[in-house]
């Protein structure tokens, strides 16, 4: 379910991860992650990059992973110095 086949699939969502990682570290907030993320995932839906299906996946995938507080972890360890604070 949570699997990506399509090897581009996974170069986007990788590249969100990243992209997000880099904005916890600069102290955005989970709200600027989501609003990075849909710009991300409507630029891929308008150049028709992925097919349906695969849009779809990244999409709730991104979703789920953003919501998560265990995604975004320091690197000591902890969630305190992050933006749940």
């Amino acid at each position: 379910m949570t699997s990506f086949e399509n090897p581009l699939a996974i170069r986007h969502f990788q590249s969100i991860c990243d992209n997000c990682q880099s904005l916890i570290n600069q102290f955005h907030t989970q709200t600027d992650l989501k609003l990075f993320s849909d710009g991300y995932l409507e630029s891929l839906r308008n150049s028709n990059t992925l097919g349906a299906k695969d849009q779809e996946k990244l999409e709730r995938l991104v979703e789920r992973w953003i919501m998560d507080p265990s995604s975004f972890i320091d690197p000591k360890g902890s969630e305190k110095n992050l933006f749940f604070n």
